[in-house]
């Protein structure tokens, strides 16, 4: 296996079947879990920024010259964007100092809205799904892994009545 190849398919989890992208996405949470505990939020930013340019370089090495531009194997874009959804859960618990997994209600929102996100592609999701190539395939995750946030912390203002 190349390092792309790797990359792309998270260590091989991406050949994991059925719903490959389910399997990426629940890898990522323990990764997050660690990139969280190590330096809190600002490494899982980290993470993410290092992430969406390694994903769209190991993404277009694994997908050059094959007729799919987003095989089901490619499951880094999932890492991303469960990342991206579970970044309001971070900061609330490196800014108020409590143990990210007390929070473990919002980890479950994350996962939920992030997959049916990533599933369904509605407005500007299924926009970047349709553009194609590596950029295509971060792109829709990323978007994704956005409404996902929005969505955890409009449940989170719901549950503190802050809504």
């Amino acid at each position: 296996m190349t390092p792309a190849h790797l990359i792309a398919t998270l260590l091989g989890v991406g050949h994991i079947r059925p719903a490959p992208g389910t399997w990426g996405s629940l890898v990522a949470l323990p990764y997050a879990w660690l990139l969280h505990v190590i330096g809190g939020f600002p490494l899982l930013v980290i993470g993410i920024l290092v992430a969406i340019p390694l994903g769209w370089w190991a993404t277009a090495r694994y997908t050059a010259g094959g007729p799919d531009h987003d095989p089901g194997e490619v499951v880094i874009d999932e890492l991303v964007g469960q990342w991206i959804a579970l970044l309001p859960l971070s900061y609330a618990a490196w800014s108020m100092q409590i143990p990210i997994l007390s929070m473990w209600p919002g980890w479950i929102a994350a996962f939920a809205l992030f997959r049916l996100f990533d599933i369904t592609k509605p407005l500007i999701i299924g926009w970047a799904d349709r553009q194609g190539g590596p950029f295509g395939v971060m792109l829709d995750d990323i978007f994704a892994g956005i409404f996902a946030a929005l969505g955890v912390m409009a449940l989170a203002a719901l549950y503190h009545g802050v809504l």
